[in-house]
């Protein structure tokens, strides 16, 4: 009978069940063993091969294997072939009477006749007999692993147990080289099975009704189906169970649940990074709001909760004057690695005018000048400094057209010409134009000149510090010291020693060892561990910007190849839990590693009964990628609405660079299964956030994100336009042009 290939490995594939679980496997690997079966069948059909293949010893090398082929009478020939395997399922076994026996099951094609263009005359039905069995050989290997992961599937929380059971099909068909099926799909009119990933198993279903009715269209005779192997009856016993398209669909569907609602013809939500800019700014959250974005995210590794409540408060009142709903996100910090402070640098504001080659001045400076209780400047106007003054009275009398002058800090004369008057939030401001460089402190004096007369209308008031940083380039020596202040704020002279770097953190310490690579602030730096004592690393810069690259506070620390190893949830993170608890809809879980974090995380969250809180995984170290899976199953025994967010910068450098495009696309094929919401962040349109100009990899890494179901844009000086721009990207209409 044409079914005796399929009914024959899932007979073998039955006997493994007890051994094998499809869940132990990455699933980005085709290669694995399956340890266990003292048989070696393989079966095969006229064009196409299931087989059970047993290897010796450490070199694989194939050992005797039997095969039975259908003739043209439906007879099994037996026969023997070393066909090399395409797939491989693992599982140890050492109750194994030999342990040097490993078992291969694999699909293979025969060579001479797969091709459908070498059929010949009226071979159709071959074709598609072969479809047919193989499409339901592949059927019946994802029931079975299906079965094998029954307990697995009963912890879940019963808001996900359809989507957790088709996470177990798509990892089982993940298991299968498909490229010449789907190829023999393409050819017959059909969709190929890796596109189908929300709803595996009722796609399978649907192709395997669409080839019988093929075949009944081609031979006009009805297919005699052999006892216990009845596809149709399953597809129609399908129909009415949770396994169907629509209720795929709807699983998915639920990932509204975490980010809300979309609005529009939107098809992906817009989140943004915000931090103390946006408590110097009254308008920039509402600007935002405004724009498009649907998600505000706070970064608890910055700030503290004073800061954030004000936040909070003005998102959820620009929310509610705007009537756009907007949700929150609260990121734990987790157990980064983070350069420490450096000493804060100077109170100086630099007021710079463009020059172009030659030093001659083609634009001014553009000031926005204001009293200190005005606020920002308006969301369209863009200033290249900011001055704020201590008194608003004097202040009223400036005129457009006046020049108010001032010393700066040089002792230099200088000047700014009042351009236009703007009415802003709380107040009034001035747009003036400055032709001539100047350093600026807070104290510094102005005054307007009239009929030879001073008046003086204020003092510059709250002069930001020059945030502090170490250049680096190659070659240089760089200390990493556990002292939690270090003074260095620029590279040092030949004569002085090398520039200094904090680092909190005993693991790193512990961990780390010479010759271990070393990345800081997202890869922008690389370099090798020369040296360790208990208290300082040095490190040999061997990677940075041509003109060198700075380095700041607060930066990321990466050692991929050390075996450091951090607590789940921090200290800190149970603080903030408590917080975010109270105040947001999702929390963000940072640099889990193990099935053991999501296990911590579930009790903290059912300790605190918090069981409507939105959870979003963060997908940025190498070990959260391969067991992402297992770490999705965790999650679903909960009922909390889940999410998942690749953030990109660190898991760049945890998984090397070349590979990122493959992880992503990997990270977005599980979620996709699992019916998980995912969020495409770090470093999106970030040229456009700090220049206003995108440039075209950009746009194209945006359209990418298209696939996710939110994307997140970081903090920078162009925010409000980038927030508007994506927002045009991803609109209806402009997705169906």
């Amino acid at each position: 009978m044409t079914m005796l290939g399929a009914l024959s490995a899932y007979v073998v594939a039955k006997q493994a069940i007890q051994t094998a679980d499809i869940l132990q496997l990455p699933p980005s690997n085709l290669r694995r063993e399956l340890q266990h079966l003292p048989c070696r069948f393989h079966v095969k059909q006229p064009t196409h091969v299931f087989q059970i293949l047993a290897t010796h010893g450490r070199n694989q090398k194939p050992r005797m294997s039997a095969f039975a082929v259908p003739d043209g009478n439906n007879k099994a020939e037996m026969g023997s072939s070393l066909d090399d395997p395409v797939l491989v399922l693992s599982k140890s076994n050492k109750s194994s009477k030999d342990p040097d026996v490993k078992v291969v099951a694999s699909s293979s094609h025969s060579q001479a006749n797969f091709c459908p263009n070498s059929e010949q005359p009226g071979s159709q039905g071959t074709l598609l007999d072969k479809l047919k069995a193989v499409h339901k050989a592949v059927h019946l290997h994802i029931l079975a692993s299906e079965q094998w992961n029954t307990f697995l599937l009963k912890l879940c929380h019963r808001n996900y147990l359809v989507s957790a059971t088709n996470l177990v099909h798509f990892l089982a068909l993940k298991c299968l080289n498909l490229e010449q099926l789907n190829d023999d799909l393409s050819s017959v009119g059909l969709l190929n099975l890796e596109i189908a990933n929300s709803h595996i198993l009722a796609s399978l279903t649907a192709a395997i009704r669409l080839l019988e009715t093929l075949k009944l269209n081609s031979l006009n005779t009805k297919e005699n189906i052999g006892p216990g192997i009845d596809t149709q009856n399953r597809i129609d016993q399908l129909k009415n169970e949770k396994f169907t398209v629509h209720t795929m669909k709807k699983a998915f569907s639920d990932g509204e649940l975490l980010l809300g609602p979309l609005q529009h013809d939107r098809t992906t939500h817009i989140m943004v990074t915000v931090g103390q800019e946006a408590l110097g700014s009254e308008m920039l959250i509402t600007d935002l709001i405004k724009m498009g974005a649907s998600i505000i995210r706070i970064n608890c590794a910055h700030g503290n909760p004073s800061d954030w409540s004000e936040i909070i408060r003005r998102v959820k009142r620009s929310s509610q004057l705007l009537e756009k709903p907007c949700r929150i996100l609260m990121d734990l910090a987790g157990p980064k690695l983070r350069t420490g402070k450096l000493k804060p640098g100077e109170c100086v504001m630099k007021i710079s005018p463009k020059k172009n080659a030659t030093g001659n001045v083609i634009f001014p400076a553009q000031v926005w000048l204001c009293h200190k209780g005005a606020g920002p400047p308006p969301a369209h106007f863009t200033p290249d400094a900011a001055l704020f003054i201590d008194d608003q009275e004097f202040l009223s009398k400036i005129n457009v057209g006046d020049s108010v002058r001032f010393h700066d800090i040089c002792g230099r004369k200088r000047m700014l010409k009042i351009c236009r008057r703007l009415d802003v939030f709380s107040g009034t401001g001035y747009v003036a134009e400055c032709s001539r460089t100047a350093y600026v402190e807070s104290g510094t004096e102005l005054y307007v000149k009239r009929k030879k007369l001073k008046y003086p209308i204020g003092k510059v008031v709250d002069v930001p510090s020059i945030e502090p940083f170490i250049r680096l380039r190659v070659g240089d020596l760089l200390i990493i010291s556990r002292d939690r202040l270090c003074e260095q704020d620029e590279l040092p002279g030949p004569t002085s020693s090398a520039p200094t770097i904090a680092c909190s953190s005993g693991l790193l310490f512990d961990s780390v060892k010479p010759g271990d690579p070393i990345a800081f602030d997202d890869g922008k730096i690389w370099g090798v561990v020369q040296g360790t004592s208990i208290s300082e690393i040095i490190v040999s810069i061997t990677h940075a910007g041509p003109k060198g690259t700075k380095l700041g506070s607060e930066k990321s620390i990466n050692i991929p190849e050390s075996n450091i190893w951090f607590e789940g949830l921090t200290s800190k993170d149970l603080t903030d839990l408590d917080f975010v608890s109270a105040n947001a809809d999702m929390v963000g879980v940072s640099f889990f590693r193990d099935v053991r974090d999501i296990v911590v995380l579930r009790q903290e969250l059912e300790k605190r009964k918090l069981q409507n809180l939105g959870v979003v995984l963060k997908i940025e170290t190498k070990s959260a990628f391969e067991k992402l899976p297992l770490m999705l199953l965790e999650a679903m025994k909960s009922s909390n609405p889940l999410g998942v967010m690749i953030a990109r910068g660190d898991l760049a450098v945890e998984c090397g660079w070349e590979k990122l495009a493959d992880v992503q696309d990997e990270i977005l094929s599980v979620c996709n299964a699992a019916h998980i919401p995912v969020i495409w962040a770090t470093q999106v349109l970030e040229s456009l956030i700090k220049s206003g100009m995108p440039t075209r990899a950009e746009l194209t890494d945006v359209a990418n994100g298209r696939r996710a179901g939110c994307i997140m844009l970081n903090k920078g000086k162009h925010i409000v336009q980038a927030v508007k721009f994506l927002d045009g990207i991803l609109d209806g209409s402009s997705i169906k042009m």
